[in-house]
């Protein structure tokens, strides 16, 4: 089985799933909700949600036969971390490599 992070990653990787994600951003709605937009079968959007869910990107209401779909936003924190994590990396790298580069190029113009 796969790591949270990577099964968070990969559902996100899809474009129907993200568009999800956009239309649950806005509030909780239902299946049939989520499928009208999607032009796809009820059962094609519940393939993508059982996704989301096992990913923990969203949740499933209990209540009745409406299963209301909503949007888990405390599940993307991890994601964001992973991103900052790699984003300070590169930019420290960067920043190095532009130092280096400087150093270089001042030895290079020296008499």
């Amino acid at each position: 089985m796969q790591d949270l992070l990577s099964a968070r990653f990969a559902a996100l990787a899809d474009p129907t799933r993200r568009a999800i994600l956009a239309r649950l951003a806005l509030g909780e709605t239902t299946l049939s909700a989520l499928a009208q937009p999607l032009a796809m079968t009820t059962p094609g959007v519940a393939k993508h949600l059982k996704v989301l869910e096992q990913a923990g990107l969203i949740a499933r209401g209990q209540r009745s036969a409406i299963r209301p779909v909503r949007l888990q936003p405390e599940a993307f924190a991890d994601l964001q971390a992973w991103i900052d994590a790699c984003r300070r990396h590169w930019e420290g790298s960067f920043d190095r490599l532009a130092t280096h580069l400087a150093e270089t190029a001042d030895r290079s113009d020296a008499p």
